[in-house]
């Protein structure tokens, strides 16, 4: 069981020009949902032996609201995750689970702001409450019950006429579950580290394309004490394009997939679909 514990520790991916604020007293609603499936479970680097299977069907209710602090730009939010996982075949044993994860709020500070040598630095801490569905006698689980602070920097600076590189770093700090598994063990995890590179392409105002890499690397587990030899080291990739269809509306959408897997269940195909309307 302790391979899958990197189902819960992941990082906070983000989007194309996630950091690059819109002008002060604009309030943008956003709903993000992913398909993923997996079908190949690693441990120590090597994959385990059997026909595994995981899909999952996720959902983020996101609200944001850019004002100003102090002469700098604040974005405060608040995520609400939903959606659903099952496991089959070899796996088929885990079940599966629904209902709505852990509620995140987040705040990112923009230091740089300069539109006119299109150049942002932004940082942006992330609270997660625990709040979404748990049960510890099943091992798949939408909320974690446990507390999580997460930090992240992004930067985003034009290169040429229509190129934009965009790099985010984050670390991410977790709470004790002291109710994991049918035990009721205390579960701790060690930081999480993630880098995430983007380089996007700015067809129009209206049209982009991107194709971006991101690294996963920390985050191993401890039940009652023991360590379990699960660090979360993943990469992945992805590439999609982002269209406004109407005046404050945008489409969002990514294929992506994982390079690589050190433990835990590995990606196969993963599609992201972002819709963004602007007030």
């Amino acid at each position: 069981m302790a391979a899958l514990a990197p189902l819960a520790a992941h990082a906070i991916d983000v989007d194309t020009g996630d950091f690059v604020p819109a002008p002060e007293g604009t309030t943008a609603g956003l709903i993000y949902y992913q398909h993923a499936e997996r079908n190949k479970l690693y441990a120590q680097g090597r994959q385990v032996a059997g026909d595994h299977r995981l899909v999952s069907d996720v959902g983020i209710a996101r609200l944001v609201h850019y004002t100003k602090v102090g002469g700098l730009i604040v974005g405060p939010q608040i995520l609400v995750p939903f959606g659903q996982m099952e496991a089959g075949r070899d796996t088929r044993a885990l079940g599966d689970t629904s209902g709505v994860g852990d509620i995140i709020l987040a705040a990112p500070v923009w230091l740089i702001n300069d539109t006119a040598s299109r150049t942002w630095l932004g940082i942006s801490p992330y609270l997660y409450l625990p709040t979404g569905r748990y049960d510890h006698d099943r091992p798949l689980n939408l909320g974690e019950n446990r507390w999580k602070f997460n930090l992240q920097v992004g930067f985003v600076k034009g290169l040429a006429k229509n190129w934009f590189v965009e790099l985010t770093g984050d670390v991410m700090f977790h709470g004790e579950n002291d109710d994991y598994g049918a035990a009721k063990a205390t579960l701790k995890q060690d930081r999480l580290y993630q880098g995430q590179a983007y380089l996007r392409y700015q067809f129009t105002p209206k049209a982009n394309a991107f194709v971006s890499l991101s690294q996963t690397w920390g985050g191993e587990t401890r039940v009652d004490g023991v360590r379990q030899d699960d660090e979360a080291r993943q990469r992945k990739a992805s590439i999609g394009g982002g269209y406004f269809i109407g005046p404050k509306t945008q489409l969002l959408l990514a294929l992506g997939r994982d390079l690589k897997v050190e433990n835990g269940f590995k990606e196969n195909s993963r599609v992201n679909l972002r819709l963004m309307q602007v007030f």
